[in-house]
């Protein structure tokens, strides 16, 4: 009996041991060379701590290992020296000295191409889509075998409809004849979520693209041929959740990997407690480390562990890549103190690397609260350059649907531009009409095509960042509630289409004279320096005109733009314009291509932005 109970013992013993099982190392692989000489490597499988590791490579160091809560983690600190040579080396995992596994990590030299990560400006023009709805590249990977969704249902707004990294890769050119400069997509990462997984910001695994976009290499492929069209790049990144669906949610690292309540707790989506001085910490805690929705687990950000994770996520598809620019989903909703160094060693790493928050509030010194400088939050630098500026939009909207009064109307966008002292630099927050989570900017100015090319024109000429939502530009329209309406497919974009608007010959006279209207400014921006980086004079509006400039020290091609939001024509007495008229006798219609010979009064039709090259 003793024998058998030592032989069933043995028996057991042997197979923990061997259950032991490597699961997954993230990052899978990094570079030499990088700024941050620092590596803490994620290791995940069955018992995974019952084991130590091992590394011998020249110029690689294993300074620490860090066992947490879960048996099945291992966290491994790696220093990379400047001397350090790109190869392959295994990470060995024994117990008592005997090799169990191993992982063969590899460091790779930097890519050096001089299109990589750019940079997006005030010279760029953003096109923002969401890739399940734009394009149908690739039906075989409509659905795939495994995965929580399956249904794949056009008819359906919550549900997949098959739009692909490899549609998109195959609309480049229109996008560029369109006058895009940037392109901008929903999250691309996977989301493997049981309903509505479409939109991408549920993540399930930080390091891989959805299969039903494409592959990690098919992603490269995407970002390169952008390039190479002279386009640049936009990744969307989700600090503040992810999806219950997530590998590690379902095995958490240690149980603060995520802000635990007592209860299921939502956030209050109140932005004050973040900046108010009287805030309460219950509000303030309720704001940050609520979750969002049940089904989008809050990341702990105090949590050192969760910080590196996001943080060396990020710099590794920057550098996969060699994408330009990142969007920051839910700004807000993140710790501040993280949010900046977070910011800090981007912007250390790279340089040239633009990045700007998602920041849905209510007001400009709200907005300007989030931005770096310090300008409205002594000492406190979030070192975030920009932001997507919802008071601008808020503020056109005024104009175009408002009457006139002190502050309403055309006024609330003089007055909202008047406060741009704000701001560090307001030329690099991104000015848009619409976007995947509100109404369509053509359903909100009640379809009326004058209106519709009134607002463009102020959005394509006004200080900023300027950004289009896909379909905009063939008038798409509807509401947000619910919010799916307004993230219907691109027509012609599917096989079997019954309309392709990717064509002049598939639009309507209507669409293509919105298109036309945009196309013209858009690609009249890419050369005009006004425009792109010269400087904006306003003047108070006057009879229900507003008037302003973007011009250059040097004073060549200066712009003046003429908001007429009134629905009968004015005439412009320009005298007192002078200060920015002084060297110019004449104007170009940048629309129509009219000559006006003599600009001393200007004849404004209703409902009309004159955009006016200045001679």
């Amino acid at each position: 009996m003793r024998k058998s109970f030592i032989l069933l013992f043995l028996v057991l013993l042997t197979t923990r041991v061997n259950a032991q099982k490597l699961e997954r190392v993230e990052p899978m692989f990094w570079w030499v060379g990088m700024y941050n000489p620092k590596l803490q490597l994620l290791v995940h499988g069955t018992e995974i701590a019952a084991l130590e590791a091992e590394i011998n490579y020249p110029g690689v160091k294993l300074a620490e290992i860090h066992k947490v809560e879960n048996p099945n983690y291992l966290f491994l600190d790696l220093e990379i020296s400047a001397e350090a040579k790109a190869g392959k080396f295994p990470i060995v995992f024994n117990k008592n000295g005997k090799k169990k596994l191993q992982y063969v990590y590899e460091l790779k030299n930097k890519e050096q191409s001089s299109s990589r990560i750019q940079g997006v400006t005030s010279k760029d023009l953003i096109y923002l889509l969401m890739p399940d709805r734009f394009a149908n590249g690739d039906k075989s990977n409509d659905v795939i075998k495994g995965m929580r969704e399956t249904k794949l249902n056009r008819d359906s707004m919550y549900y997949r409809h098959g739009g692909d990294l490899q549609g998109l890769i195959g609309k480049l050119d229109y996008l560029k004849d369109l006058g895009i400069t940037t392109i901008w997509m929903t999250p691309e990462i996977e989301n493997d979520m049981p309903l509505a997984s479409y939109h991408g910001y549920a993540a399930t695994n930080h390091y891989k693209i959805d299969p039903r976009y494409g592959t990690l290499e098919l992603y490269k492929t995407y970002v390169n041929k952008a390039h190479e069209k002279g386009l640049k790049v936009i990744k969307d990144v989700v600090h503040n959740h992810m999806g219950t669906g997530h590998w590690f949610y379902n095995d958490m690292p240690m149980k603060d990997w995520v802000n635990q309540w007592p209860t299921y707790t939502q956030t209050s989506y109140r932005d004050e407690p973040v900046m108010d001085p009287h805030a309460s910490e219950t509000d303030k805690k309720k704001m940050l480390d609520g979750w969002f929705v049940p089904s989008m687990p809050d990341f702990n950000q105090k949590n050192l562990y969760v910080q590196n994770y996001i943080t060396q996520n990020h710099i590794w598809w920057i550098e996969y890549a060699g994408i330009d620019g990142l969007r920051l989903d839910t700004y807000p909703y993140n710790e501040p103190e993280y949010m900046r160094d977070w910011a800090k060693k981007l912007k250390a790493e790279f340089p040239t690397l633009s990045i700007f928050g998602e920041t849905l509030v209510n007001s400009v010194a709200a907005q300007a609260f989030f931005t770096g400088g310090s300008t409205v939050r002594p000492g406190f630098d979030t070192e975030l350059p920009g932001i997507t500026d919802a008071v601008i939009k808020n503020a056109i909207y005024e104009a175009l649907n408002g009457k006139s009064g002190w502050t309403d109307g055309i006024f609330r966008l003089y007055t909202t531009i008047a406060q741009d002292f704000l701001y560090k630099d307001a030329d690099q927050n991104v000015v848009f009409l619409d976007n995947h989570d509100m109404s369509r900017f053509y359903s909100m100015v009640g379809e009326d095509l004058n209106k519709f090319k009134t607002g463009m024109s102020i959005l394509l000429t006004m200080r900023g960042i300027p950004q289009i939502y896909y379909g905009t530009e063939i008038l798409m329209k509807n509401f947000s509630n619910p919010d799916g309406l307004v993230r219907s497919d691109f027509p012609g974009g599917w096989e079997g289409d019954k309309t392709d608007k990717f064509t002049k010959n598939g639009r309507t006279v209507q669409e293509n004279e919105a298109w036309n209207h945009i196309s013209i400014l858009a690609n009249y921006r890419k050369g005009s320096i006004a425009l792109q980086t010269g400087k904006l004079m306003q003047f108070v509006p006057e009879d229900g005109l507003y008037t302003y400039f973007r011009y250059t020290e040097v004073g060549k091609k200066d712009v003046m733009i003429v908001v007429n939001t009134e629905d009968k024509v004015k005439e412009l007495d320009t005298s007192r314009f002078e200060q920015r008229l002084s060297k110019f006798t004449s104007a170009t219609n940048v629309l129509t291509k009219e000559k006006l010979g003599s600009i001393k009064t200007i004849s404004v039709p209703a409902k009309t932005t004159l955009v006016l090259e200045l001679n």
